[in-house]
């Protein structure tokens, strides 16, 4: 017994000296087992995250989109969310496949994780931004019981499962998840000895979603930075005024103060070449948009100008083609051009308004990171001087350094993005235009088939229109011919005193065989053009311009001096009447006398008299008054001009007085006729001539 007892002994003390090392297994498996449930919540809770955004965006968004709600702003809701659903897919992918990898799993979820950062950051930030919007949108929607109950049917006809009472519960998941990768990833961490091979990796990739994070932070601070900034007041006066206190006067001042020290020199101006070359890519755009819109704006305009015109109504006593002409006009104004008007408002100049519009922001951006520029420059010199700064101040620096960043990193994406919907724009009025000449093209051959010459060789159809053209301009020559022995004498304008004077003056200057009268009214459109009334007299200095061009003359109007178109001058000669009213001044001789010693028989110089107006106004047609400011005539009824021009100067109207009443009415309703006395100053004003019955 007593040799057996110390071999014994050993025996029993075996179980005690192996229970540290039996701990420690149970410990390591407990840590294998906490790290693999950690792994698996990610992926489980990964692959339920991305379930619940396809419910979003199949089922909900869907639903609502088919009840075509025009209140509810699905954009605003939603945002980016397809973006978001659509890098969760593949990162879920890439989870699950290292399932099957066992050995390797924290590693690759450790590359997983860092190959997705900047897909990740690029569209939760996004997301992010918009997210406070897009619950504004739902508060206001549940303040209106109709959209609210269209929304809350929606969620139960497509979720019934989940309970949600409104979509907050489904926005809110995108902006949770993103914050709970670091989490998820600290977890696994936790759960990982840190002489595993992984432990480094998993490191890194928390650091990298923590830094996710804080990015989406910023940005969104930078984007309600730029959203305060970015808005276009449009405020009167009065309102403009109201804002002004010591603080605005004082902080303008100092602005003003920088920027003239700037442009004299006086202090460097704080240059970004990054910056300017993108402000200089944005304003060569910005003007660009809006001289086009400006152009398409017109373009519409004089479209619908054009197509208030209906010729095809108008009764053609013609033969020939005429029948065609008119169908193919009818055909024209009735479709094809009223089509393209609807289709270019439309294509080009709807898209082309909201691309204006959405180039307001930006350019209000860029000019209020102009004033913080120069307030971040007077701090940043006045920290140079004093070694510190109020709170107030670093926040003005701060704004400063949100704007320029913000713009810095965004206006390249903007400027590519408005220069592809501008080129868009452009690339469907190209099309538009290609369909309409298309379209006119095919109706023109379908009418010019029917006419009798539509197979006749070009040289013989040549030779036909030559043929035609000059018989249609013997006819004319005859025409004009004829009607100049039927009409009826000149009959006389009357002059003003001043215009009287005005006459006399150029007489004495220039002689009366210089005189013109002009035939119709001249705007002057080019240097030293003159703008001339109808019937104005002139006197000619010289056929030609300066270039040698003899279709402008060098006249004289009585005061100013300028050229004027030869087709719209005609000589002007002096009537003698036996009745005068007033004599011709004639030039004084007494300066003469005064240089010589000696005089000379005088010669008796001819006098040129001046008559009563023999003229009268009347109403060529019959009007009749559309509104209080115009006034109904009669035809053949007499009247008074008071203003050939309505208020804005057009010479369309004119104001006149008839029977007591002033008012407005065309001008060309209105023509002159003869009275019986004829004679002094003759201005040619032809009336027409007696219908034959």
């Amino acid at each position: 017994m007593a040799s057996s007892s110390p071999d014994e002994r050993p025996a029993k003390e075996t179980p005690g000296a192996e229970c540290p090392i039996y701990e420690e297994i149970i410990s390591l498996d407990r840590v294998e087992q906490n790290q693999r449930l950690a792994v698996e919540e990610l992926i489980n809770t990964e692959a339920s995250y991305v379930h619940t955004l396809e419910l979003c965006v199949c089922d909900i968004r869907a639903h609502l989109r088919q009840k075509q709600l025009p209140d509810i702003d699905l954009e605003g809701l939603f945002s980016n969310i397809d973006d978001v659903l659509c890098v969760s897919k593949r990162f879920l992918k890439g989870l699950e496949a290292t399932v099957s990898q066992e050995p390797e799993q924290l590693l690759l979820i450790s590359a997983l994780f860092q190959e997705f950062k900047e897909e990740m950051e690029s569209v939760y930030k996004v997301y992010c931004a918009c997210y406070e919007q897009a619950l504004l949108l739902v508060e206001s929607y549940k303040k209106d019981p109709r959209l609210q109950q269209e929304i809350v049917e929606t969620l139960n006809t497509t979720v019934p499962h989940t309970g949600a009472s409104d979509l907050s519960f489904f926005l809110v998941m995108p902006v949770q998840r993103v914050t709970k990768y670091p989490l998820l990833l600290q977890k696994i961490l936790e759960n990982t000895s840190a002489r595993d091979n992984a432990y480094s990796a998993l490191q890194s990739a928390a650091s990298a979603m923590l830094e996710i994070n804080a990015n989406i932070n910023e940005y969104k601070r930078r984007k309600e930075v730029a959203t305060k900034y970015s808005k276009v007041e449009h405020l009167t006066l009065r309102e403009r005024l109201g804002r002004l206190n010591k603080h605005s006067i004082a902080k303008k001042t100092t602005r003003l103060s920088r920027l003239f020290m700037h442009e004299a020199g006086i202090v460097p101006k704080t240059e970004d070449k990054e910056f300017d070359h993108l402000e200089e890519k944005f304003q060569f755009l910005e003007s660009g948009v809006t001289e086009l819109k400006e152009n398409v704006t017109s373009y519409l305009n004089n479209l619908q100008v054009f197509l208030l015109s209906k010729p095809q109504e108008c009764e053609l006593e013609m033969e020939g083609a005429a029948q065609q002409y008119r169908r193919l006009a009818g055909t024209l104004h009735r479709t094809i051009f009223p089509e393209f008007r609807r289709r270019l408002d439309r294509l080009v100049y709807q898209p082309l308004c909201s691309l204006s519009e959405t180039l307001k922001g930006p350019q209000q951006l860029i000019r209020k990171r102009l004033d913080k520029l120069l307030d971040y420059e007077e701090i940043e010199e006045k920290k140079s001087e004093t070694g510190n700064v109020t709170y107030d101040e670093e926040a003005t620096m701060n704004t400063y350094l949100a704007i320029n960043t913000l713009l810095v990193s965004e206006l390249p994406t903007f400027n590519q993005v408005a220069m592809q919907w501008l080129g868009q724009i452009l690339r469907s009025l190209v099309a538009l235009q290609r369909d309409l000449a298309k379209q006119v093209l095919q109706e023109a051959e379908i009418e010019l088939a029917q006419l009798p010459h539509s197979h006749v060789p070009l040289p013989t159809f040549w030779k036909m229109v030559k043929d035609t053209l000059s018989q249609s301009g013997a006819q004319l020559n005859s025409f004009c011919q004829k009607f100049e022995t039927v009409m009826p004498s000149p009959v006389v304008q009357p002059l003003s005193p001043a215009e009287e004077r005005r006459v006399l003056s150029l007489v004495n200057k220039h002689g009366p065989e210089k005189l013109y009268q002009v035939t119709s009214n001249i705007s002057g459109s080019r240097d030293l053009d003159l703008t001339l009334q109808r019937g104005q007299i002139v006197a000619l200095l010289h056929e030609m311009d300066t270039k040698g061009n003899t279709n402008r003359w060098l006249v004289d109007a009585g005061g100013h001096r300028g050229y004027v178109l030869a087709g719209k001058l005609q000589p002007y000669h002096l009537v003698q009447s036996q009745k005068p009213r007033m004599q011709m001044l004639a030039p004084d001789a007494g300066a003469e006398r005064r240089r010589h010693s000696y005089t000379l028989p005088e010669t008796p110089k001819p006098q040129v008299l001046i008559t009563p107006p023999a003229f009268q106004v009347v109403a060529g047609y019959a009007f009749t008054a559309r509104s209080p400011h115009e006034v109904s005539l009669q035809a053949g009824q007499p009247l008074t001009v008071l203003e050939p021009h309505d208020k804005k100067g057009s010479k369309e109207w004119s104001l006149v007085e008839v029977n007591g009443q002033r008012g407005y009415v065309p001008s060309s309703y209105l023509m002159m006729v003869p009275t019986q006395e004829v004679g002094g100053w003759s201005l040619p004003a032809w009336s027409l001539p007696t219908q034959q019955t």
